[in-house]
């Protein structure tokens, strides 16, 4: 029985169309197995095609972020995309949720009561929040204490328009005291237990909850 030749789709036409419905961005590798041309002749179309979006002025623009592309809204009509879906109501992350999520992607992997040590409260309702709007993960656990530790996701990295994390401001300058907080951050380590990521004797934060 003769083989079946793999079929082959007109390359810019099926790569706009697949990467039209995608909800995460798509690496180069998938999109070439899915439409029978080589890798190569993938990752160079789809630069092309950035480069044109951009040149003819769209208001849409294809990006490469975590890894993959996906089509995104170009920022300068950020206002108007959100008054169409929201009806000019911004749904945002709380300060809390912020700050948590800060502390995350620059000192992961970290359990929640390192979390806590350096924001100087509860970060519980916060972390359930993050993880539920998958922003943040379980990182297994600390190899001494039982801890829970967490870190960012590939979500993260597709909402801040990152390829990796080493593409986050370097952190030492905007904080002097760098070195105090990692001597704290070592001292809470020697108090924790497995019992640390159960109940807790501090209040929850009210906007965690709300998140």
């Amino acid at each position: 029985m003769p083989e079946t030749e793999p079929v082959s789709y007109p390359l810019r036409p099926s790569l706009e169309a697949i990467v039209l419905i995608a909800d995460e961005p798509i690496e180069a590798v998938a999109l070439a197995s899915a439409i029978g041309h080589p890798t190569e002749a993938v990752e160079a179309t789809l630069r092309e095609l950035a480069e044109e979006y951009t040149a003819q002025g769209r208001g849409f623009e294809l990006r490469e972020v975590a890894g993959g592309w996906r089509f995104y809204t170009r920022d300068e009509y950020a206002d108007a995309v959100a008054a169409f879906v929201l009806d000019g109501q911004q749904a945002k992350l709380s300060q809390a949720a912020l700050e948590t999520l800060a502390v995350i992607a620059y000192r992961q992997p970290i359990s929640r009561s390192r979390i806590s040590a350096i924001r100087g409260v509860n970060v519980d309702g916060v972390v359930r929040t993050l993880v539920t709007r998958g922003l943040i993960e379980e990182r297994g656990s600390d190899a001494t204490t039982g801890a829970t530790l967490y870190g960012t996701t590939g979500y993260f990295l597709e909402r801040m328009g990152l390829g990796s994390l080493e593409e986050l401001p370097p952190l030492a300058p905007l904080l002097p005291g760098l070195d105090e907080l990692d001597d704290e951050l070592e001292r809470v380590a020697g108090q924790e237990s497995a019992a640390a990521e159960g109940p807790k004797e501090q209040v929850e934060e009210q906007d965690g909850a709300r998140d």
